[in-house]
């Protein structure tokens, strides 16, 4: 099936999606968690904490972590899950390459590791991971069913898949809110820090098109996961989808 946020790319409407987000995220990767933490005015941290939260009882100890960027959501789930292995997949090689330094300096290097994969195109065997995460990465997908298939085709039986995503709100007062600052203070903010015109013009689109809530819930049905648990943050800013294979 094709979804609207497929077609929202950073750059040019002809250009394949998946070439544009690399070139963007290798672009902004200098910039991005600085800009990351402010535009979300520290919140995202908390969205994270609370869905590895989530993961603790499961006890995974073999992680995937897709669309890994510069290793936040590695790293956090290192340290409060305690894995044995955490490996880390990217399109970017510029924000790997932050990641790779955030995790030396955590002193993390013999649990995870950064890999530049196509999440549409997995190199890892069927039923290798006990867990597989992705934290603002999914939208970002150029064919979501296959980037989900994927991810479902090296997970465990039993184990769990964990996506964390960016939303539009979808009640007032704040879904009014939310468009005056993503059209007016997320753009103006990205452009002033990361020299990027197109990347936090493209972020708000992409999270208005991303279905979101019980549509994302069926299409993880459609997958094959069960007992599918989503979760809304800070008024519908972000959520939290947990499902088992």
């Amino acid at each position: 099936m094709a979804y609207e946020q497929e077609e929202i790319k950073p750059y040019d409407k002809q250009g394949e999606k998946s070439e544009q987000v690399e070139q963007m995220f290798d672009n902004i990767a200098h910039s991005y968690d600085l800009l990351n933490h402010a535009l979300s005015l520290g919140i995202d941290r908390r969205w994270r904490r609370t869905a590895i939260h989530s993961l603790g009882k499961y006890k995974p100890q073999r992680i995937l972590d897709i669309a890994t960027g510069t290793g936040d959501f590695a790293i956090l789930s290192a340290k409060h899950l305690q894995p044995q292995q955490i490996i880390g997949i990217d399109i970017s090689d510029g924000m790997m390459e932050v990641g790779r330094k955030k995790v030396q300096k955590e002193r993390l290097q013999d649990i995870i590791s950064f890999q530049h994969e196509d999440c549409l195109h997995l190199s890892f065997p069927d039923n290798s991971f006990d867990a597989v995460t992705s934290s603002y990465g999914v939208r970002n997908f150029q064919d979501l069913d296959t980037g989900l298939h994927e991810m479902y085709r090296v997970l465990k039986p039993s184990g769990h898949v964990l996506i964390i995503e960016l939303n539009t709100p979808p009640s007032f007062p704040m879904k009014q809110l939310f468009w005056i600052y993503a059209h007016v203070v997320m753009p103006l903010l990205g452009r002033l820090i990361s020299h990027d015109n197109s990347a936090y013009t493209y972020l708000p689109a992409s999270m208005k098109a991303f279905p979101q809530a019980e549509k994302m819930e069926m299409i993880l049905k459609e997958i094959g996961f069960h007992h599918i648990h989503w979760k809304r943050f800070t008024l519908g800013i972000c959520t939290m989808y947990l499902a088992e294979k």
